[in-house]
Order: C-alpha cells, then sequence, then structure tokens
C-alpha cells in the first residue's frame, strides 16, 4: 500500500517522500483513513510502530482544508504529552511532515523559559505541542488562546494518567470548545483509559494493533542472572566484549542513574545521563549526542525515557528492573522500532526476582535466562528489600497489596516462583532457600 492512497495533499506527499517513506505501517493504514473523515479515535499502539505519523499526517491534512482567518493567538491544533522529550519529537514530526505547509507549530514544556516562549505564541501558531503543566502556565498568563481548537490529541495518554496529570488534563479540556475532533493514543486500553475516552470521545473509531501490553515483535529478550554488586562490571564487560556502540540504559532512580554514567566514564566508556533533575539544555545536548554516535551510552529514568524515538537503535539495557511490569514493555519498546530489530538485555539480581516473575506474567511467556560466565550469581544470597529513591520500600505490584509491604516471600525470605525457576534453570532443581 501507498502513501499516496490515502489523498493526502501533494505538499505533504511531498514531505513523506523526502524522508524516503514509501508505504505506511498497520497503524497508519488504519488510523488516517478515520482521522481524515473527522471521527474520532481511540488506538492502542505499542511504540515504535510508526504513531505519530499516523496522526500528525492527517492533522495536517485536515487542517490545510478548512480556509478560516484566524486571530494570531489562536491555536488550531493542540497535542498533549506526558513528557519534554516527547512533546519534542512530535513538534519535530509537525514541522518534518508540514515543512511544505503554510502553517505554525510549537513545541512548549517547563525546563526552558518561558518569556521565549510567550514570544513565539504572540507571533500565530496554528499547532502546538504541550506538556499540561507549562501549557497551564501559558494559559494562566493569557498567552496562549484553546477556544477555537480543531483537533484535540491526548498522545501516550496511559502515560499522562500514570504520571498524575489527570486534573490537568481536565482543566484543559475545559478551556477547549465542544466542537473537535478528538484522537486519543494509548499503549494499553486500562479502565482508566476507557473511563477517560468516555468522557471525551464521541462515536470513536476503535483501533488495537499490538496485543494488549504485549512486547513488540523483532526484540530479542535476555536476562542475565547476576550479584547485584557485579552488575557494573557485567554491563561494562558486556558493552566492551560486543562493541556496542548505542546503548540505552534503565535506571530506576536519578542517582542511580548519574551514579552509572559515572562508573562507565571511569571505564573509558562514553556516556551521559539524562532525569528528571537534569536541565532541559542538559537533556537535549545528551540524546542529540547519542544520536550523532557522540557517547556509546544513554543512561535514562523510566520517565525521562518515556517517548524518546531513536532510528535503529539496536541495544537496550534493564541496569535495573522496574518495579512496574508494563514499564519494561515500554522500555524495551526503545528498540526494534517500526519493524527493524533489536535486543533488550535485563541484569537480574535475586532481589527483582519478583519483579521479574511479574514481567513473565505479563508478558505470558519466560524470558531466556543466560549466566554470563566469570559473573556467575551466589545463590545462597537471601531477597533483599529495593528502596525507593526515598529511602523506603517499593510498593509491590499487585492489586491488592498494601502500600510500603512486600510480597510474602520478601518478609519470609523464601524463595518466589520467578526465583524458583532461575535455579532450576541454572541448576535443575529448585533452590531452597
Amino acid at each position: 500500500m501507498s502513501f499516496t492512497l490515502f489523498g493526502l495533499s501533494a505538499p505533504i506527499l511531498l514531505a513523506i517522500s523526502e524522508e524516503g517513506y514509501t508505504e505506511p505501517t498497520s497503524i497508519q493504514q488504519q488510523a488516517i483513513p478515520m482521522i481524515l473523515e473527522g471521527s474520532d479515535l481511540l488506538a492502542s499502539s505499542q511504540t515504535g510502530t510508526g504513531k505519530t505519523a499516523g496522526f500528525v499526517l492527517p492533522l495536517l491534512h485536515n487542517l490545510m482544508q478548512k480556509d478560516k482567518k484566524i486571530s494570531s493567538k489562536a491555536v488550531r491544533s493542540l497535542i498533549l504529552t506526558p513528557t519534554r522529550e516527547l512533546a519534542a519529537q512530535v513538534e519535530e514530526s509537525v514541522r518534518t511532515y508540514g515543512k511544505h505547509l503554510p502553517l505554525k507549530s510549537l513545541a512548549v514544556f517547563g525546563g526552558v523559559n518561558i518569556d521565549k516562549q510567550i514570544a513565539k505564541l504572540k507571533k500565530g501558531c496554528d499547532i502546538i505541542v504541550a506538556t499540561p503543566g507549562r501549557l497551564l502556565d501559558l494559559v494562566g498568563q493569557k498567552a496562549v488562546d484553546l477556544s477555537l481548537v480543531e483537533i484535540l490529541v491526548l498522545d501516550e495518554a496511559d502515560r499522562m494518567l500514570d504520571m498524575g496529570f489527570i486534573h490537568d488534563i481536565r482543566r484543559i479540556l475545559s478551556l477547549l470548545p465542544k466542537q473537535r475532533q478528538n484522537l486519543l493514543f494509548s499503549a494499553t486500553f486500562s479502565n482508566d483509559i476507557k473511563k477517560l475516552a468516555e468522557g471525551l470521545l464521541k462515536d470513536p473509531k476503535t483501533i488495537q494493533v499490538a496485543q494488549r501490553n504485549g512486547a513488540a515483535e523483532g526484540i530479542f529478550q535476555t536476562v542475565h542472572p547476576v550479584n547485584s554488586t557485579d552488575k557494573r562490571k557485567l554491563l561494562s564487560f558486556l558493552i566492551q566484549s560486543k562493541k556496542l556502540k548505542q546503548v540505552l540504559v534503565f535506571t530506576r532512580t536519578k542517582h542511580g542513574a548519574n551514579r552509572l554514567t559515572q562508573d562507565l566514564q571511569k571505564e573509558g566508556i562514553t556516556a551521559a545521563a539524562i532525569h528528571g533533575n537534569k536541565s532541559q539544555a542538559a537533556r537535549t545536548k545528551a540524546l542529540a549526542d547519542f544520536k550523532r554516535g557522540e557517547i556509546n551510552v544513554l543512561v535514562a529514568t523510566d520517565i525521562a525515557a518515556r517517548g524518546l524515538d531513536i532510528d535503529q537503535l539496536p541495544f537496550v539495557v534493564n541496569y535495573e528492573l522496574p518495579n512496574v511490569p508494563e514499564d519494561y514493555v515500554h522500555r524495551i519498546g526503545r528498540t526494534g522500532r517500526a519493524g527493524a530489530e533489536g535486543e533488550a538485555i535485563s541484569l537480574v539480581c535475586v532481589d527483582e526476582q519478583e519483579f521479574l516473575a511479574d514481567i513473565e506474567k505479563l508478558l505470558k511467556k519466560q524470558i531466556p535466562k543466560v549466566v554470563v560466565s566469570g559473573f556467575e550469581p551466589n545463590l545462597s544470597i537471601k531477597p533483599k528489600p529495593i528502596l525507593n529513591g526515598f529511602g523506603r520500600r517499593t510498593p509491590p505490584t499487585r492489586k491488592g497489596d498494601a502500600p510500603n509491604t512486600f510480597h510474602k516471600y520478601r518478609s519470609k525470605q523464601r524463595p518466589s516462583a520467578g526465583q524458583q525457576l532461575l535455579h532450576k534453570a541454572m541448576q535443575g532443581h529448585k533452590h531452597k532457600g
């Protein structure tokens, strides 16, 4: 199938051709016609499936079909995203595909000078890509007019809810006109997303491209069991022995990201950290250097990495497993994008076995375990509580568990099912702790 079959305008088709794209992805094949006809849309699609172009292309086309003279401060389309990085990258896609169109776009997010954003908005803007908090700041300063928005997009809506943006989203919705087209994109169709969609969308078309909560195909996943004290050495060994040139590494905390980055640099490995405590300028530079190949390793926390779009990223490493299973899917989704193959490696110590078991339950399959020679874990070590960044116990992820308590295996120091499977794979029998 060709992009020409959608009936997109010639300037948009030219931009697509200049980017080297010839065939739409599955989400694009389904979403573009629905958006072009003006329907509201509820779409579930895993990261890396071409989702952004799936709504940007028809959005640009629809705006160009309406010849309206609008005040310089009025915005015609609003795209909300959960993070600064995603806002910047979505707006970059808007500029890329709309470069032959007379439409102006702007990304607005926190961490940078608001006065410069206000100055740009005064010059007129058709499309705003924004994080909720900064957008409300601009509304409060009367720097942006949302009363004439024709198309609203909630991108990665599930993550926005996870990050506590629901009240900001409701405030923003109250500022928009009732007559508009609404597009909601989410990695999963959780109950919270369905509830949000019911109050937002009108007779929506529904698309569900990937299996719910499943990892993208084309990603080769491996678990390397290792002692927690040997993780950094194992990571350095893998990077150097495999001669990895571009690796995205995930940690649970900002402090952990900084410490790991410094340790890698001492090993002679070029690395940079990206997380919420870094300035936006530092985060933008680190990402740009990583994309250009000037640094080999980008160490990131979950929120900072959400929405990162890096073409042909070959490797993702979970230096520490997330305590929320769905975050594992989002993490490894940074590789294997748009049909390409990728590799996801997880360094797992005994303290994380319950996290691993929850992830495998979500994936509905076991992830292959491979012990690296010279880094064999000590099976006599008993699991210890994992502390979060505030020195408190990491809350369990299973429904019904009370906050700040542990799964039973931790309190009784008995091996979990995941731990037993690991020991069985390594020794041929269950470990008796």
